[in-house]
């Protein structure tokens, strides 16, 4: 026996939910991978923008003396044992090349990041930024 519909029946159809539900899954599915791409892209930025800054603080830093010490402290960059700037969040300084006026390196990377992640972007005195590239060691 089929019963009539009552006016006081009120939601929705099992098959109105599964159509919700399926539009929800299919957003889902386009908006994950976009944040995803843009946060890699946004630690790739954050390494890149460090890496320019701290390599023109050296250059900078080298028209009035010789710089014998670059390095993370507590968050911030330091050349020669003066503050810089602070870093960007999770970006990790790896390593610092002295040498003479042309020929530096200072070396980060981000593990978040694409191009960043690993070996890292480098800032030195003869080719400036350059990603995907580790200094090399003298």
């Amino acid at each position: 026996m089929i019963r009539e519909p009552r006016r006081d029946d009120a939601g929705f159809t099992m098959v109105e939910l599964l159509v919700v539900m399926l539009i929800i899954g299919v957003l889902a599915a386009i908006a994950i991978p976009m944040y995803l791409n843009q946060t890699r892209q946004a630690h790739d930025a954050a390494a890149r923008s460090d890496a320019m800054s701290l390599g023109v603080e050296i250059r900078a830093a080298y028209s009035q003396d010789p710089v014998t010490l670059v390095e993370l402290v507590a968050g911030n960059y330091e050349i020669n044992g003066d503050v810089a700037f602070p870093a960007s969040p999770g970006v990790v300084f790896e390593t610092w090349v002295p040498g003479d006026e042309d020929a530096w390196c200072v070396q980060l990377s981000h593990p978040g990041g694409d191009v960043s992640r690993s070996p890292g972007v480098r800032f030195d005195g003869t080719d400036g930024y350059v990603e995907d590239s580790a200094c090399a060691t003298p």
